[in-house]
């Protein structure tokens, strides 16, 4: 029988429908029936049939015609959500998308899957995992090793050894055993209590993350978690049944312990998860609409659900690979900004870059070339200074290898981090099958990836720090030789001069940001936990840090076009061109002052979604393949002396003479 979940006040209730012609309206006056019965003053509803309200659906908010037929308006265990004439949104009834995620978007069932054994993970893997783009299954030798794990902790159960997590308490309750009928019980607790987390939830996509994460960890088989349990949640995760977990709580150590509690107690059918067919619900009826169960908690499994840096390491992968998106484009940017302003390619010279040859710096600089050598993709506005007097620019066009160079080994040096983090086991005490034996030790601190994620900020920080100051410059009249912030009718009209102030503002709060939490430290569980790493607002800071240098450079690149049009009918490069061409697409010129914000969002998801590096990146990987001869251009300024004569041919003149 056809049946739906209706969310009334506080309360959800399952309504059968044994005819599917019935109305939206019939079914509002269903649920309201079952809603007054166990209220003993009614709910304050006096009568039923003359109660207004209206009916929406709790995925996407959208209402709902009284007069539609449940067949024509509904699918069998929809979710909605009676809204009765009078009352405020219920306090405990979520949107269906909390929260702000740049990572959002329309859900599609994938139809492929990643296979997880616990070693193989990327942060690149996570992030699409998180955007739904694959499900999951365990390679065979996974299943095996995390079978071999569970035989271990059934022996130590029935030979009634003592076994901190097994057969004790927690923390400081570590000397208290705990009797065998009670092991389930003591798992249950240890997940209600841990889940005292607050702030708004994850989205579902970092949600998404997180499960996935925590499933490639017990997949490597030293967690001691029963291979059903494991299969449990990984049904979830391809039905997409995510957890309610809020965003603060954690201190990193012993782990992520109340973000992966919510995220287990979810799973226990207990608190409030999503999934896209019903929007935020208990998670008793999410589970039931998708056809899952309930974990049912054995010996040790809440502590091997709980017990890890999952949540820092899965904001951190989105973090580094957000990061790593963002600098490549800037080099972009700062390259159009740099033609704008009519600045020399002199200072990326490989043979300077040579003389200091940090990785990233090298990278950051041959990108430069391949974008403004002017001899391969001739640039108009370089030919027409080309004979200027300037001797050289300034450090926030000369000096962007070496910024946006140390920005780049930052990167890759914490995303080494990151990904080692992704396959490491994190919990305690630890499952060795082969040597019969469990272990306590420290892997859960999450000091590496807190660490990581504060030199990420740091280091990313400074292409927003640097932007910014060349967003000025373009702005500046006395500097950039356009019109003040390049707008016509200057005092009728201010053009960028409030998204300067923009950028600025938001590379001042990364100062702030950029204070590393990790320094920070506070002793917890009654001194047994006395050292922690406080990863978690490293990781959730590092993502704000990261957002804002998006932000900033969305300025950038719209100034920078903007510029463009002030030099027009003069063009740049090829590949630049391309870019100019990219945003004009979903930013026009800026002839008067409009609504700017659009725009600035228009061009954010152009860089979130790396559209800018998809049209410049064959243009740098052909100069790359190509070993194009690096073109040298000469100009007044240029100071050149002529080629040292070698010994031989100085030995020849003299005989000559």
């Amino acid at each position: 029988m056809p049946r739906f979940t209706v969310h009334v006040r506080d309360e959800w209730l399952t309504v059968p429908c044994r005819d599917l012609s019935c109305t939206v309206q019939w079914l509002g006056l269903e649920a309201l029936k079952r809603y007054i019965k166990n209220k003993p003053d009614n709910g304050g509803i006096g009568s039923v049939q003359e109660t207004s309200f209206y009916v929406r659906r709790c995925q996407g908010q959208g209402l709902l015609d009284a007069d539609d037929t449940l067949e024509d308006t509904l699918e069998d265990n929809d979710f909605v959500e009676i809204v009765i004439d009078g009352d405020t949104m219920s306090p405990d009834f979520n949107p269906s998308q909390p929260g702000s995620g740049h990572l959002n978007s329309p859900y599609r069932e994938p139809n492929e899957y990643i296979l997880l054994d616990g070693n193989n993970l990327t942060s690149t893997d996570l992030v699409n995992l998180g955007k739904a783009l694959y499900m999951i299954k365990l390679t065979p030798e996974a299943e095996k090793k995390v079978g071999q794990s569970r035989a271990l902790i059934e022996n130590i159960v029935t030979e009634n050894k003592v076994v901190y997590g097994i057969t004790t308490g927690f923390g400081k309750f570590a000397r208290t055993v705990i009797p065998n009928s009670k092991l389930k019980e003591l798992q249950e607790n240890l997940v209600r209590s841990h889940s005292a987390g607050v702030g708004k939830p994850l989205s579902p996509e970092r949600s998404r993350m997180l499960l996935a994460l925590r499933i490639n960890v017990l997949a490597k088989g030293y967690s001691g978690i029963s291979l059903d349990t494991l299969h449990q949640m990984i049904e979830a995760f391809n039905a997409s049944c995510l957890s309610y977990v809020p965003e603060k709580g954690t201190v990193g150590a012993s782990g992520d312990l109340a973000p992966l509690s919510h995220l287990a107690l979810g799973l226990m059918g207990e608190g409030k998860m999503w999934s896209p067919k019903s929007g935020w619900a208990d998670a008793k009826y999410v589970l039931e609409a998708h056809g899952l169960k309930p974990i049912s908690l054995k010996p040790k499994e809440g502590l091997a659900l709980i017990n890890g840096t999952q949540m820092i390491t899965s904001l951190g992968s989105e973090a580094v690979e957000r990061a790593l998106a963002i600098a490549r484009q800037a080099d972009i940017i700062a390259a159009l900004t740099l033609e704008v302003l009519k600045g020399t390619t002199k200072a990326f010279d490989s043979d300077i870059h040579e003389l200091r040859p940090h990785p990233g710096q090298k990278e950051v600089a041959f990108r430069f070339r391949s974008l403004l050598d002017s001899d391969h993709h001739p640039s108009e506005i370089a030919e027409s200074h080309r004979f200027c007097d300037r001797v050289q620019d300034a450090y926030t066009l000369r000096c962007c290898p070496q910024v946006h160079g140390v920005v780049n080994d930052t990167i890759a040096f914490v995303k080494n981090i990151i990904d080692t983090e992704i396959n490491s086991a994190t919990d305690n005490p630890m499952v060795f099958a082969e040597r019969g034996e469990t272990i306590s030790g420290g892997n859960f601190h999450g000091e590496y990836p807190a660490k990581a994620l504060d030199y990420l900020a740091i280091g990313v920080h400074e292409l927003a720090a640097i932007s910014e100051r060349r967003i000025e410059r373009l702005c500046n009249p006395s500097l950039s030789e356009l019109p003040a912030f390049l707008v016509c009718e200057g005092g009728l009209n201010s053009g960028f001069m409030i998204a300067h102030c923009t950028a600025a503002s938001l590379v001042s709060e990364n100062k702030v940001l950029c204070h590393p939490s990790s320094v920070d430290s506070l002793s917890t569980s009654a001194a047994t936990e006395d050292h922690v790493s406080m990863g978690g607002w490293a990781a959730r800071k590092a993502l704000k840090v990261i957002e804002h240098v998006e932000q900033v450079l969305s300025i950038e690149l719209l100034a920078a076009c903007q510029g463009i049009e002030f030099l027009r009918p003069l063009r740049t490069t090829t590949p630049l061109e391309k870019v100019y061409d990219l945003v004009r697409s979903v930013a026009k010129p800026w002839i008067k002052d409009r609504f700017m914000a659009p725009d600035i969002e228009a061009v954010h998801r152009l860089l979130l979604d790396q559209k800018i590096w998809k049209v410049a990146h064959p243009y740098i990987e052909k100069y790359r393949m190509e070993h194009i001869p690096e073109s040298r251009p000469v100009s007044p300024t240029a100071f050149v002396l002529d080629s040292p004569v070698s010994p031989r041919k100085r030995l020849r003149n003299e005989c000559d003479h």
